[in-house]
């Protein structure tokens, strides 16, 4: 499912107009991204929780060439699924 795909079904099952759906699922893109960009945590009880979490430096190897690169420490993203997703998913 792609954005577009997802503003349709959310259109469709909260009777918003498409309209509103793209709006709110932006603010909740643009919410979501200014709390982890502020190392906080996003928690959606019963669906999952969006974290971060720093990521160390370490070497790695160019798999064109064989030859060791060393790769950057950098911040990365995390969603852990909540045990409602996680028990409807199965």
């Amino acid at each position: 499912m792609n954005k577009a795909e997802l503003i349709d079904a959310i259109a469709a099952s909260s009777k918003l107009t498409k309209a509103d759906s793209k709006r709110a699922l932006d603010a909740f893109i643009e919410v979501t991204t200014k709390a982890l960009k502020k190392d906080d945590r996003v928690a959606l009880v019963g669906f999952g929780s969006f974290s971060t979490s720093k990521r160390a430096a370490r070497k790695g190897r160019n798999p064109q060439t064989g030859k060791e690169i060393q790769i950057k420490a950098k911040k990365v993203v995390k969603f852990k699924a909540g045990t409602e997703l996680s028990s409807k998913v199965k």
